[in-house]
């Protein structure tokens, strides 16, 4: 029975394979902590002006890991930007998500692909905000090697990956400060309602913070949002398609618990698996919902990215409470069971959850272009490539991920990058993670600052002025054989 709501929850096992990159558990439970909702019938809310609080070249919505990359790269791009954020920093999900294991940056030969934005905040972390294998490691197949970084989620398939976890305080400074630099507008505090549509064109948002209902006025939107949420407001067309029992449809507040002892735990998690069987099953009968620990930056911090809950929406107001409900008690029962019943644990305290709800899907754009499963094996690149992904196993090349992904089919003044691009819901399941987010994020920026500045639409942006804009930022694109099959742009030229 779990502790938290009197029910049994059902587990779904998600085994690692070549579609799935992540092996865990994903629980269902009927029994809801909140009562149904009442309301019914309509209110009309009167109309009134709504004060411009400022206009620019380009409005990023969403200060996560795609949006900050996507500020920056515009802002290099010689854009005027403004950064329209809800919370009160940037990171999203890696930093106040407590996603602070950003995923794999190097392709299996050990070469660093993911690269632009993601080695320029790197280099700017300290070294004690950091832990994850060595430059000489990446690649390595030393099961020596493998062996130590495949428990500290740097090593997958036998081969020493660029993995690290971060220290998630300085990363939002980090990425606050490298946008201060860069000349960006950055709005703390500030949701965005509702797009502001003309003609089929996103013109700008309207956004609700402390000062009011407010207008953001822009040539060209970013949607940031994670949730395509600008994007489906304003019309255009976006999928929902998932396998309710895939993790990566689940949700989730993750957590830390301080003064513990990893090392310990790792080597009782190694060192003797059938006690560690043994503890897995004690903790399923006494929690119902279970979850194992993760290594941090830190010896001392494990962290925690689930109890993850399937059947649950993201787009759902009371979805989404009942799953902070639950996560919070996640972390107190957690905390109490490890306590008492795992090597390395014994002094553990409840330390931090998540101020952001661990949201995985939602919405997929409907772009001018795809990625999808069938892309996966042929390794050549796209010719609107405007960079590079790892691939989920040894059996595939990298997977070029083309601009027509981050375009909609037929709104424009708008952009999208994160994990609602448009492709299919195996791609997602790699899309979605965070080093593929500073990815599109940065090609989303560039891309519309090239069309703001140029007075031309997203889908005419000039693809070879794009993908220059791209390599002169550091971003890490193929070679190609010849730039004549490169398309001018991904749609027919429309002037802004």
């Amino acid at each position: 029975m779990s502790e938290e709501t009197g029910s049994v929850p059902r587990v779904q096992q998600v085994r690692q394979t070549e579609d799935r990159f992540l092996a865990s558990d994903v629980f269902e439970a009927q029994q809801r902590a909140l009562p149904p909702r009442n309301g019914t019938g309509f209110y009309s809310e009167p109309g009134k002006d709504i004060p411009v609080y400022h206009s620019c070249d380009v409005l990023v919505v969403g200060g996560g890991p795609s949006g900050t990359a996507a500020a920056l790269a515009a802002a290099k791009a010689g854009a005027d930007v403004v950064m329209l954020e809800r919370y009160n920093h940037l990171g999203g999900l890696s930093t106040g998500g407590l996603v602070i294991w950003i995923d794999r940056m190097t392709d299996w030969t050990g070469r660093q692909v993911i690269r632009g934005f993601a080695e320029e905040v790197f280099d700017r972390l300290p070294a004690d905000a950091i832990a994850g294998p060595p430059r000489s490691e990446w690649g390595s197949r030393d099961p020596a090697h493998a062996g130590y970084w495949g428990q500290r989620t740097s090593a997958f398939h036998g081969v020493v990956c660029w993995a690290p976890t971060i220290d998630p305080e300085r990363l939002k400074i980090v990425s606050q400060e490298m946008l201060i630099e860069a000349g960006v507008r950055i709005v703390f505090h500030g949701w965005a309602a509702v797009p502001i549509v003309e003609e089929g064109r996103v013109r700008g948002v309207v956004f609700e913070s402390k000062s009011g209902r407010q207008a953001l006025m822009s040539k060209v939107v970013v949607d940031a949002t994670g949730d395509g949420d600008m994007f489906a407001r304003a019309g255009g067309a976006f999928e929902t398609d998932i396998e309710e029992g895939d993790v990566h449809h689940s949700m989730n507040t993750a957590f830390m618990l301080g003064g513990v002892d990893m090392n310990r735990w790792l080597e009782f998690r190694k060192g003797q698996p059938e006690q560690f069987q043994e503890f897995t099953k004690l903790g399923r009968e006494r929690l119902g919902f279970f979850q194992t620990p993760y290594v941090s930056w830190r010896n001392d911090i494990g962290l925690f990215l689930g109890p993850r809950q399937s059947g649950l929406s993201a787009l759902d107001v009371d979805d989404m409470t009942e799953v902070e409900i639950r996560s919070h008690r996640f972390m107190l029962t957690h905390n109490d069971f490890f306590r008492a019943n795992a090597p390395g644990f014994e002094n553990c305290y409840m330390l931090q959850s998540a101020s952001q709800l661990g949201v995985r899907h939602t919405r997929r754009l409907a772009g001018v272009g795809r990625i999808e499963r069938g892309q996966w094996g042929n390794g050549t690149p796209v010719a609107d490539e405007v960079g590079v992904s790892p691939s989920i196993s040894l059996k595939f090349p990298v997977v070029s991920v083309p601009y027509g992904a981050l375009v909609p089919r037929s709104l424009d003044g708008l952009v999208a990058c994160g994990r609602h691009i448009s492709c299919d819901a195996n791609s997602h399941g790699f899309m979605r993670e965070i080093p593929q987010c500073w990815l599109t994020g940065q090609a989303a920026g560039a891309a519309a600052a090239l069309a703001a500045t140029g007075n031309v639409q997203p889908r005419a942006v000039n693809i070879q002025t794009l993908q220059a804009t791209l390599r002169k930022q550091g971003v890490f694109l193929q070679d190609r054989v010849s730039s004549s099959a490169i398309p001018q742009a991904v749609g027919e030229p429309q002037s802004a």
